[in-house]
């Protein structure tokens, strides 16, 4: 069977949906060697990136010298077809990774449809991003022979906010990669604080620095805690700038609170096993997620933590964490003062997160995906 996914994301998001789509298809290579994948991919700029999937001569590069914005332009605006036939020829399955299906011709169409924010949450992300999601994705379901979702939470929330019958929606759960693990070399833990400058002890979070992901409550609960304990570990927020980001800087100045929380920015991949592994607790109060999968991976590597208990969240991190309502400040202040304080609770909640991480893996979700592209066409 020739398939074709949709591998944009893998090239232009450095995380987030990106590392998702490199993660599941690096498994799929792994454990599929007789169908036929076709990876397409629209960049811009001079140099194609380099192709990871030399030693699986079953996965064939088809690129595309387009910028993603012209690209949907000509699929949503204008109409035209994916360029499938005149790229990769005839397919039996087109995988549309990032929330939106092209209009596939001669093809059974798959979409993976994350979360839902843009519609329970308009207001946390770009206007320009919300309107071309509320405009795309809910013809893009109705049109999907499939639509995959993240988790259970996110499967009834398609079914129940954009109509679809709840036997076209499949979960397809994200794994854990293997280097997330928790990391005992000394002088590798050294070199990671070495080359972020981290002298002193910290609570860690990561995720994209946006409305959604609560942050604001996240500093205003810091900020009481660090009013009580003169020995508070720093808080590190690591993650790029995303949108509507600006009022959690303001909320770390109002505070008087820029020597005790850091914002290094992106960190790569390989670094985040250490910093999970260095982090007194992790923290993670997102208002809404479709899975969430940087808590599971501070659980890998050892971690404590504590995150919202809404969305997927719960369901993806079980008995394994110490939930929390992520609108209540007094709650999350407690949280974080409870795991910091009580050695015993946070070697519970390290034992616990490392069988819990344990249950996901990427092979699992890529054996699962291609028993759903034989369901498609059978």
């Amino acid at each position: 069977m020739r398939i074709a996914i949709d591998y944009t994301p893998a090239v232009t998001q450095s995380a987030g949906i990106g590392r998702y789509t490199r993660s599941l298809v690096q498994a799929l290579a792994e454990v599929d060697a007789d169908n036929e994948y076709e990876l397409f991919y629209a960049y811009s700029g001079r140099h194609k990136p380099d192709w990871p999937f030399g030693d699986h001569p079953n996965f064939v590069e088809k690129a595309v010298s387009i910028s993603g914005r012209t690209l949907a332009i000509l699929w949503h605006r204008i109409g035209l077809p994916l360029p499938v036939n005149l790229v990769v020829g005839n397919v039996a399955v087109f995988h549309a990774t990032d929330f939106v299906l092209p209009p596939v011709r001669r093809s059974a169409g798959i979409v993976t449809v994350h979360d839902l924010s843009f519609i329970l949450y308009p207001d946390h992300a770009d206007s320009g991003l919300v309107s071309y999601l509320e405009r795309a994705v809910p013809p893009s379901v109705r049109r999907a022979r499939l639509v995959l979702a993240d988790s259970e939470n996110t499967r009834n929330d398609i079914s129940c906010l954009l109509d679809a019958p709840p036997e076209k929606v499949e979960v397809l759960y994200a794994g854990v990669d293997a280097k997330f693990r928790r990391v005992e070399d000394g002088g590798l833990l050294g070199t990671v604080r070495q080359r972020y400058g981290l002298a002193w002890p910290f609570i860690l979070s990561v995720g994209t620095i946006e409305r959604r992901k609560n942050l604001i409550r996240l500093v205003q609960a810091y900020g009481r805690l660090r009013a009580k304990r003169g020995d508070l570990p720093k808080l590190l927020i690591v993650g790029r700038r995303g949108w509507l980001y600006e009022d959690v800087f303001e909320a770390v100045a109002d505070l008087g609170l820029e020597d005790d929380i850091v914002f290094p920015g992106f960190v790569a991949d390989d670094d985040l096993p250490a910093l999970y592994s260095l982090a007194e607790a992790f923290v993670y109060p997102s208002l809404y997620e479709g899975f969430g999968l940087p808590p599971l991976e501070a659980m890998a590597c050892g971690a404590p933590v504590v995150a919202a208990n809404t969305s997927s969240l719960p369901e993806v991190l079980g008995d394994a964490y110490l939930g929390v309502a992520p609108t209540d400040v007094e709650a999350l202040t407690a949280a974080l003062e409870r795991v910091l304080s009580d050695g015993e609770l946070r070697e519970d909640l390290r034992r616990r997160g490392l069988a819990r991480a344990g249950t996901y893996a990427w092979q699992n979700s890529a054996r699962r995906l291609v028993e759903l592209y034989g369901r498609v066409v059978s």
